[in-house]
């Protein structure tokens, strides 16, 4: 069956049931819950072979666990979210009332990235199933076994005439943003988000872009050194390959030796080698490897001090773990997203310093700050604009059940997680009861002295001419 065909089949489905029940829903989503906590393994081992190698624990902690944890924030607030919401009125419609009411948009579109593929698919998912809506699910042609895991995962649990995923190339991507969806959810980079909202527009379909860029990390001298596990940890998890990883580091002026010594100990602890550690993710492909391996080589022979941390050899398609001090904006690795497990690091000698080289940058999907000084903090939350700040963590913030999370400008626009994930596939519907009276209805035509005393008393419009 053509995608089109199955885009059409889950619209009528959709329309002999436009407004679903709040139980319909949540039996929807016990669904899809009770499937994937079965299915765990088979997704672990399914993204693992995907990578080549990824971490079972990691993914189990990361995609599975918090994706659950997502899936029962919805259920457990979706009969809340259904409700009509009120709005206040003038005194001028008095016997009137006003409401919100939360409705499906029909049928919505979920592009999904390689890097998670299992979370950025059904999170979302979980969102438009609440709000009860019917799914149309795209992930990429880099994770085809993820890909046959959620088929296997959307039949076995009964959902497929509520959830359809679609594998395939770039051709088959252009035929789905093509779809005249109610809502298109699409994560993944800034350069293809441009193009997803191009083919969207021509049906002036809504869309959310969930992108990415240079989230940097900025490390004050007020830093408590038990920090610096959380900043290198959210650089390594999934081998640097997230779209809220810190991309860059900004550090004191002569903290350079300090940052090394204290990157090798954490390293020494958690990962003293790389190449048979289970714990320690591949490279998603041999094409992305080789692009991170050219900002490598593109660093050096521009003069920056590299210090790798492994084999330079690595068999597979992992890669060895790099600090690369003395960077400058002529450098690939400092104009392009790294997406991997290299640190860029650069220093400071002013606070200003830094909150003048962000703001002279696109908006970072992630500002994150490590320190203690008050006013280092206000500074870059009131004076930058990124999607989201975060203080002495990393990557926590997505995992925040009730906090929305999206990006600004050039890392992307809209919102998702929390109600605002139920509002995104909803069309909040504007509602206006008249009651049998009506105050204006008295100021009808033909116009006279009561509209003109009106006019005047209560709008404080002056009838004189100042001409």
């Amino acid at each position: 069956m053509s995608i089109g065909s199955k885009f059409e089949d889950l619209k009528k489905n959709q329309e002999k049931i436009p407004y679903p029940s709040a139980q319909r829903r949540i039996d929807l989503l016990i669904s899809l819950r009770k499937g994937l906590q079965e299915q765990a393994i088979l997704f672990a081992n399914a993204i693992s072979n995907d990578f080549s190698h990824r971490s079972r624990e990691e993914t189990l902690a990361i995609e599975v666990f918090f994706t659950l944890r997502t899936i029962n924030f919805c259920i457990k607030n979706t009969k809340k979210w259904m409700k009509k919401r009120k709005r206040k009125i003038s005194w001028l419609f008095r016997s009137a009332y006003a409401y919100l009411l939360p409705q499906p948009l029909g049928v919505v579109g979920i592009m999904v990235p390689w890097n998670f593929p299992l979370y950025l698919a059904l999170v979302p998912a979980a969102y438009a199933i609440s709000a009860g809506n019917r799914i149309m699910i795209k992930v990429s042609e880099l994770t085809p076994n993820t890909g046959k895991a959620l088929i296997h995962l959307i039949k076995s649990a009964k959902l497929e005439d509520y959830i359809h995923v679609v594998d395939g190339d770039i051709e088959t991507a252009k035929i789905f943003t093509n779809l005249p969806f109610g809502h298109l959810l699409f994560t993944g980079s800034t350069q293809v988000g441009k193009k997803v909202m191009e083919a969207a527009s021509r049906n002036l379909t809504p869309v959310t872009l969930e992108l990415g860029g240079k989230s940097p990390a900025i490390v004050s001298k007020t830093v408590s050194s038990a920090y610096f596990n959380r900043l290198f940890m959210g650089k390594l998890l999934n081998a640097g390959q997230t779209c809220v990883a810190p991309d860059y580091l900004f550090i004191p002026e002569g903290w350079e030796e300090k940052i090394e010594q204290t990157f090798r100990a954490f390293m020494n602890k958690h990962y003293p080698q790389l190449e048979s550690n289970s714990d320690y993710t591949a490279i998603v492909s041999e094409s992305h490897k080789k692009r991170l391996q050219k900002l490598i080589e593109d660093a050096q022979q521009k003069g920056a001090r590299v210090i790798c941390f492994g084999d330079h050899n690595l068999k597979g398609q992992k890669l060895p773990v790099y600090l690369v001090f003395n960077v400058h904006q002529d450098m690939l690795i400092m104009q392009q997203e790294v997406f991997g497990p290299i640190f860029p690091i650069m220093s400071y000698q002013s606070f200003n310093q830094v909150i003048q080289y962000i703001n002279s940058h696109p908006c970072p999907l992630s500002l994150y700050y490590f320190g203690q000084n008050k006013e280092e903090k206000e500074q870059l939350l009131l004076k930058t604009l990124s999607g989201g700040f975060i203080v002495n963590n990393t990557i926590m913030q997505t995992g925040i059940d009730d906090l929305p999370f999206g990006g600004v400008g050039a890392s992307g626009m809209g919102t998702y997680h929390g109600r605002e994930g139920f509002d995104v596939f909803s069309k909040l519907k504007s509602v206006f009861v008249q009651r049998r009276i009506a105050l204006l209805s008295y100021l009808y035509p033909p116009y006279g002295k009561l509209l003109t005393f009106f006019l005047k008393k209560i709008g404080k419009i002056n009838f004189k001419s100042n001409l």
